[in-house]
């Protein structure tokens, strides 16, 4: 199982993500202690501490210079898959993504490694940690996407995909947002099998300052200054 981490200046949230993923490697090692595993973590044009953390909490690290989380994803999987495809596999290797400012649960390759078992693509949930979020913003967050079923929202926080469907569908698009938005898509279209089946959430930032305006925290923004309906 392959681990595709995209960061861009967290040098501040990198190291309690790496510390989940690590804690969700070992639950995973206790239950099936044959799978194998890496993480890589895509630094892109990062001008802080982040490659450096990274590298000392043990996860293999690319440096780029993209600004766009859909090359720093691209260049994530690329970099992962190419050795299993040099020892002639790779095709059947399971990608799991999620994002620097966020954190996995313990369960989390293991739910993972389940949905890889069932189906091509695994579409999971995320939560927006409250402290960066107005109390309006985040009990409209709740209102709009507690009672959503399985699959119905996409985030790159909480993403998995069969290689095989990836090459089949041209890989992660280079986009500078939405490109987990547009992968689903057309994994969909490509008639890939989807996990439907609810599973511990990814909890990741509740900030509302957006590095490109139109991703996830300018939604978070919208949510907090949209009138509430008594």
């Amino acid at each position: 199982m392959l681990v595709v981490v995209p960061a861009r200046d967290e040098a501040e949230s990198i190291g309690a993500c790496l510390a989940s993923i690590a804690a969700a490697r070992a639950a995973l090692a206790e239950c099936e202690p044959a799978v194998a595993t890496r993480v890589v973590v895509v630094a892109d044009a990062c001008t802080d501490a982040t490659a450096v953390i990274a590298r000392e909490a043990g996860a293999e690290v690319v440096e780029i210079d993209a600004r766009s989380v859909g090359v720093a994803r691209r260049t994530g999987i690329a970099r992962g898959l190419d050795g299993w495809r040099a020892a002639g596999g790779g095709a059947q290797t399971w990608v799991a993504m999620t994002d620097a400012d966020s954190t996995v649960p313990r369960t989390w390759m293991l739910d993972q490694l389940d949905a890889a078992r069932r189906s091509d693509v695994h579409v999971g949930r995320v939560v927006p940690e409250a402290s960066h979020l107005s109390p309006a913003a985040l009990a409209a967050w709740h209102a709009l996407h507690d009672e959503l079923p399985a699959a119905a929202a996409v985030h790159g926080a909480n993403l998995g995909v069969r290689a095989s469907a990836l090459e089949l569908v041209g890989g992660v698009a280079p986009m500078p947002l939405h490109e987990d938005v547009d992968l689903v898509a057309r994994l969909r279209g490509a008639g890939a099998i989807i996990d439907e089946r609810l599973r511990p959430p990814v909890h990741t930032s509740g900030r509302t300052r957006s590095r490109v305006e139109g991703g996830f925290a300018s939604y978070l923004a919208a949510l907090g200054a949209a009138p509430q309906v008594e």
